[in-house]
């Protein structure tokens, strides 16, 4: 299948320079009250009184709600069968339809293991107490996925400044490569706010954009190209039905973590389940090797999401989860 030609570039000097103003670690601040952060990691602690800690007959898993929840409950269905027996739980999937919906599911201590979007993962630690752990990556151990503004052939759009008086299509205003780091790039590099130079509009999804743009329901649209390769490797879309004019660094992508308040010893078997799932020949695979991963491998919150809090702070992002 051939690719069509692109202008690939990084995040520009002014948004780097946003971003090495923006306080990239001092994040502590955003936690809830709710939590505490003994340790400096920035994310929640797990509770010193153990009459507060969690130990469910049932684990609930969500993935982030990126495509169709029905697919992904099959994706997922090798290794919750690896997870229940590596815990002793019984698992169910949870088919969130929203970011939001992940969320406050999260919040309100229904869900206890959960993968979140690489932008909603900051909302997800300071209003949740979510604990990111992992995250999947290739063979070689390289990991992340690219912002790109994509358009269908024939629109008259050929680069970024042409999106002036046209509509641009996100994802959610959680979401990374769907929201935020297109709107601090659009701002810094080329002086264009949403509602003044383009109109906008939001699909819920970067599936959601890709289509809506592909059936020139939008304009153009800012999305995750991981999600794009496995549309087409599923042969859903063709690359022949959209063009990328943009393309961004690479970012940290989907985050596994825990409910901050799972037992201890339960939550060390989730975090071991993970590292010692055997991808091959599994539904997971199947679906992820379309995108090039094929392990989980061990981050933080602090280091690894680093990048992703400057760009949230260089869009003026607050917490406000009390």
């Amino acid at each position: 299948m051939e690719t069509l030609p692109f202008s690939r570039k990084l995040l520009g000097t002014a948004l780097a320079g946003a971003m090495m103003l923006a306080a990239g670690n001092a994040a502590a601040s955003d936690l809830s009250s709710r939590y505490t952060d003994a340790d400096g990691d920035l994310v929640a602690d797990v509770p010193a009184d153990e009459s507060q800690w969690v130990d469910p007959d049932t684990l609930v898993f969500a993935y982030t709600p990126v495509e169709d929840p029905a697919v992904y409950a099959d994706v997922w269905a090798d290794f919750l069968e690896h997870l229940s027996k590596a815990t002793g739980k019984k698992v169910q999937f949870f088919p969130v339809q929203s970011n939001a919906a992940q969320q406050e599911a999260l919040r309100a201590g229904r869900l206890h293991v959960a993968g979140f979007n690489t932008g909603g993962v900051p909302v997800a630690v300071n209003c949740g107490g979510f604990r990111p752990f992992t995250m999947m990556a290739a063979e070689d151990g390289s990991f992340g996925y690219e912002m790109e503004i994509v358009t269908y052939p024939g629109s008259g759009i050929a680069k970024v400044e042409d999106l002036k008086g046209r509509q641009l299509a996100f994802t959610s205003e959680t979401s990374n490569s769907g929201f935020r780091a297109p709107s601090a790039l659009l701002r810094s590099e080329y002086k264009m706010e949403a509602g003044q130079d383009f109109e906008t509009a939001f699909s819920g999804s970067h599936d959601n954009s890709i289509l809506g743009v592909i059936n020139k329901d939008y304009d153009a649209a800012a999305i995750a190209n991981s999600v794009a390769k496995r549309m087409l490797a599923r042969d859903v879309i063709k690359s022949s039905d959209y063009e990328i004019i943009y393309t961004s660094q690479t970012f940290p992508t989907t985050a596994y973590g825990l409910a901050h308040n799972l037992k201890p010893e339960l939550a060390q078997k989730i975090q071991d389940a993970f590292f010692s799932y055997d991808w091959a020949g599994t539904s997971l695979q199947a679906e992820f090797a379309n995108s090039g991963e094929a392990q989980f491998i061990p981050v933080t919150y602090k280091e690894n999401w680093a990048v992703i809090r400057t760009i949230a702070d260089a869009n003026g992002v607050t917490y406000d989860c009390d």
